[in-house]
C-alpha cells in the first residue's frame, strides 16, 4: 500500500475541527491569560453583543479556538470562548493538574466580563480535561488535590477555581490514559526497541485472528482476555519506568540539598548538579492497537474499518506519529498513563452534579457508543441527556449518510439544550 493512503486525513497544516466563516456581525478578540501559578495561556472570546451566557471550548493540547461550533454558538445567542492550554500543540510535558489553574483563569476573567453562565463543551480530549477541573472546583478546600501523579508538590487548594453552570460531553473519551490502555500494543518486549514483538500478544498477527485489511479480524475471547490484560500490564511496566526516572532525578536533588553540598569538590558539585537537571524523555512505541480497529463486532457502532488516524492501523502503529509517543516521565504519568492519570471521567464524574449532555457520533473510530453511555450513565445529575449523531469524530458525516448528522446535526442537538437551560442574548 503506497503510504500515501495509510493516514485518513490529508490534515497537513490545518485543523479537523476549524470552522469557515464567522457570523455577520462577530466581534473576537485574543485574551492573553495569566494563571494564579503564573502560568501562561491565552484564548479567543467571540461575541456579537448581549450574550449573558459563554460556552467555552478547550483541550489538553488541541486549538479549540476555531472550533467549528463556535458559529452555531454565535448565532443562537451564545458568546464563545476558544482556549489554549499552556501546552499548545504539544503534550510532550503535558501535565494535567497544571491545567486546571488555566482553565480557572479563563474562567475568571469571563466572570469579570459579566458572563452570568458558563458551560463547558468537552470535545474529545476536553472531557476528560472539563471533568477533572469541575471535580477539583466542586471540592471545597483542603479537600483538592495537593500532588501529581509523579508525587511533584502541586497543591490545588491554593487556587481559585470557579465552577461551570453546565457541561456538554461532545466526541468525548473517557480520559487520555484510558483511552490509550486499550491502543497500547502490548507484544512489545522492549521499549528501546520499536520492533520487538511477542507474536503471542501480536493484533496483527495471522495466527491470532488477523486479516488481510479491509477483511475483517475476527479474534477469540480467550485471546482478547489475554491481550487486554497484557495491555494494562505493559501500561504498568511503563509507569515504572517513568517513576524509576523521576526517582532518579530527586536521589541527586536530595543530594544538593544536603548542607554538606558547599564543601564538596567543586567537579563533584558539577556532576551532581547536572545529574539533578537531567531531563528524560519516554518514547511510547506502538499506540495504534486496539482490537476495535479491526475487529467491528467489538464495541458495534457504525464506523468503518481502522482507527482514528488510519484505515491501516497495522501499519500506521509502527509510525513516529500517534498518540502518546513521546513523553516525559511526568507528563506520561499525568496524561497518558490509564494507571496513574487524574483526568479520567468516570474517576471525576461522582462530583459533577451540573445539567449535563453527553453527545456521541456514531461512526467515531476513537469513541464508541459504549463510553458515551457509560458516562450518562454514571453521571450524577438529575438533568441529564444523551444522544447520537451520525458522524466520525470530527464531526464529518459518514460516507453511507452523508445528507445527515455531521457537525449539523450535533448542533440541532446540543442548542435546543442550552436554550432550555442558559440564557442567550
Amino acid at each position: 500500500m503506497a503510504l500515501a493512503r495509510i493516514p485518513r486525513y490529508a490534515a497537513a497544516g490545518m485543523s479537523l475541527i476549524s470552522f469557515d466563516k464567522l457570523p455577520a456581525g462577530t466581534t473576537y478578540e485574543v485574551v492573553p491569560l495569566t494563571a494564579e501559578d503564573r502560568g501562561e495561556s491565552k484564548g479567543v472570546l467571540y461575541t456579537k453583543g448581549g450574550e449573558k451566557t459563554v460556552v467555552c471550548l478547550m483541550h489538553p493540547r488541541a486549538d479549540m479556538t476555531r472550533h467549528y461550533a463556535i458559529p452555531h454558538l454565535l448565532d443562537a445567542g451564545y458568546a464563545a470562548f476558544g482556549q489554549e492550554g499552556r501546552w499548545p500543540s504539544n503534550d510532550i510535558t503535558c501535565i494535567h493538574e497544571m491545567l486546571v489553574p488555566d482553565v480557572a483563569a479563563g474562567v475568571k476573567m469571563l466572570r469579570e466580563r459579566g458572563f452570568q453562565q458558563v458551560v463547558f463543551i468537552g470535545n474529545s480530549g476536553g472531557g476528560s480535561l472539563y471533568s477533572f477541573y469541575q471535580s477539583q472546583a466542586v471540592t471545597a478546600p483542603p479537600g483538592r488535590l495537593t500532588h501529581t501523579p509523579a508525587g511533584d508538590a502541586y497543591d490545588l487548594n491554593r487556587f481559585q477555581l470557579p465552577p461551570a453552570d453546565g457541561m456538554v460531553f461532545l466526541a468525548a473519551h473517557l480520559g487520555e490514559g484510558k483511552f490509550l490502555e486499550r491502543a497500547v500494543d502490548p507484544s512489545v518486549t522492549n521499549e528501546d526497541d520499536p520492533l520487538s514483538c511477542d507474536p503471542a500478544l501480536d493484533m496483527y498477527n495471522p495466527a491470532n485472528g488477523f486479516r488481510e485489511p479491509p477483511e475483517p479480524s475476527k479474534y477469540s475471547q480467550e485471546f482478547i482476555q489475554l491481550y487486554r490484560a497484557a495491555q494494562l500490564a505493559r501500561v504498568a511496566r511503563i509507569d515504572a519506568i517513568a517513576r524509576r526516572h523521576v526517582e532518579e532525578q530527586r536521589y541527586f536533588q536530595d543530594l544538593v540539598r544536603q548542607p554538606e553540598f558547599d564543601k564538596l569538590p567543586f567537579e563533584r558539585r558539577i556532576f551532581l548538579s547536572r545529574r539533578s537537571l537531567v531531563g528524560r524523555y519516554m518514547e511510547i512505541h506502538r499506540t495504534e492497537a486496539n482490537l476495535t480497529y479491526t475487529d467491528p463486532s467489538l464495541s458495534p457502532s457504525s464506523r468503518d474499518y481502522g482507527s482514528l488516524w488510519s484505515p491501516r492501523p497495522d501499519l500506521f502503529n509502527y509510525l513516529e506519529a500517534g498518540f502518546g509517543k513521546y513523553q516525559t516521565p511526568r507528563a506520561w504519568l499525568s496524561t497518558w498513563s490509564g494507571l496513574s492519570s487524574q483526568a479520567a471521567v468516570l474517576a471525576c464524574l461522582p462530583k459533577m452534579t451540573l445539567p449535563t449532555l453527553v453527545v456521541n457520533y456514531t461512526g467515531d473510530h476513537a469513541i464508541y457508543p459504549e463510553d458515551s453511555e457509560s458516562v450518562y450513565r454514571q453521571s450524577p445529575a438529575t438533568d441529564k441527556q444523551l444522544a447520537h449523531v451520525d458522524a466520525d469524530h470530527f464531526g464529518y458525516p459518514l460516507p453511507a449518510k452523508p445528507n445527515q448528522g455531521g457537525r449539523e446535526g450535533a448542533m440541532q442537538v446540543i442548542l435546543p439544550w442550552l436554550r432550555e437551560r442558559f440564557p442567550g442574548r
